[in-house]
């Protein structure tokens, strides 16, 4: 009864500002329900846990509060109010995690460029690469190229090692030949054994002979009567690659010495000291041994010699520009217009491989 009379007092009571002020008072309502409602979940809940956009709402509605009216409106304390402030204010001005400390971090171009410069000169310092850089308008420290090369495990130039032996053979191409062995298994399983020889700069393929019994003074035969026989002209050639197998006699040397060629034994067990003989005879047996049998010595040779007249005159080469060893000798074709030629095929070893020309 007494709880009845008090709500029918306050309701009359609130009633009468609603006709003095008809158009705020249902906002005016609305805040007291939600604040009268905030006093409820303040007892239920003893301490709130707001996230980050709750305190960035909260902090930025207190500017449009009085101050001496936080108390009343928000669900914290105003010092706990100001501190969420003071700290977007922080977040906004601080560039700590968007910087790193120290000096910035050299680009991955201008590093592949040192490495590059660098393993292209062997016997230049980290200093000679700075020079370089500075030259070509790259400003950085000495000290950083230095960092660059310690970091790829590159040695200072007078502790680095000579040039390699791709280096060695890039370099030296149009000086050097080499010789090597490649053994042939017949078709009654007999094995015979073939030396060839390559040119490096103009990629020409030539062999010295074949036989079943590759003996010290067969291989030195076999050179002589290359020599005789050629008419190739061996003044720029300079060096002569070969392994250390035991057909390869000081008579061998000799021979090749005498028309002005400095022998290279490789290593023991290194094919990269002689990669463009090793790679021609993979050409050999991808394209020629691995696809037919041989019955004899004399098939052999006789297969051998076609087919490197194939490979001299009409194989092309990457490394010659696709052109054969003939055209990068003579100068590349005139160019012309396929369309209006018709192309010829021709087989050679009986088809197994195809050569293509320009029908007269």
């Amino acid at each position: 009864m007494i709880l009845s009379t008090v709500y029918a007092v306050t309701r009359r009571l609130l009633s009468l500002p609603a006709l003095l002020l008809r158009r705020d008072v249902s906002k005016d309502a609305e805040l007291l329900v939600l604040r009268h409602e905030n006093t409820v979940l303040r007892r239920h809940v003893p301490r709130m846990h707001y996230e980050p956009a709750d305190r960035l709402w909260f902090a930025a509605l207190a500017h449009l509060i009085p101050r001496h009216r936080w108390a009343q409106v928000f669900p914290m304390t105003p010092a706990t109010l100001l501190a969420w402030h003071r700290k977007l204010v922080a977040k906004k001005w601080d560039h700590s995690q968007r910087r790193r400390p120290g000096r910035p971090p050299t680009a991955s171009a201008v590093k592949a460029v040192v490495l590059r410069v660098a393993a292209e000169n062997p016997g230049w310092g980290h200093r000679r690469i700075h020079g370089e850089l500075t030259r070509l308008g790259h400003k950085m420290a000495a000290s950083t190229v230095w960092n660059i090369l310690n970091r790829a495990g590159i040695n200072p130039a007078p502790r680095r090692t000579g040039p390699t032996w791709k280096q060695f053979l890039q370099a030296q191409a149009e000086h050097i030949v080499a010789v090597d062995f490649l053994h042939v298994d017949t078709i009654n399983l007999k094995r015979i054994y073939a030396l060839v020889m390559l040119e490096h700069g103009t990629r020409r393929a030539h062999l010295l002979g074949v036989t079943a019994h590759p003996t010290g003074p067969w291989t030195t035969q076999a050179a002589r009567n290359f020599l005789m026989n050629t008419d190739r002209n061996t003044e720029n050639r300079k060096f002569l690659i070969r392994d250390r197998a035991g057909q390869f006699t000081d008579a061998f040397d000799a021979v090749f010495a005498d028309t002005g060629l400095r022998v290279l034994k490789s290593p023991p067990q290194a094919p990269k000291a002689n990669a463009h003989c090793e790679r021609f005879i993979g050409t050999l047996r991808r394209e020629l041994l691995d696809r037919t049998l041989i019955l004899n010595e004399r098939h052999l040779h006789r297969t051998l010699t076609r087919y490197l007249e194939h490979y001299n005159e009409y194989r092309p080469h990457r490394a010659l520009n696709q052109l054969c060893p003939s055209q990068a000798e003579a100068g590349p074709p005139r160019p012309i217009d396929l369309a209006e030629r018709r192309v010829q095929r021709t087989a050679v070893l009986g088809g197994l491989i195809n050569q293509y020309q320009i029908a007269s």
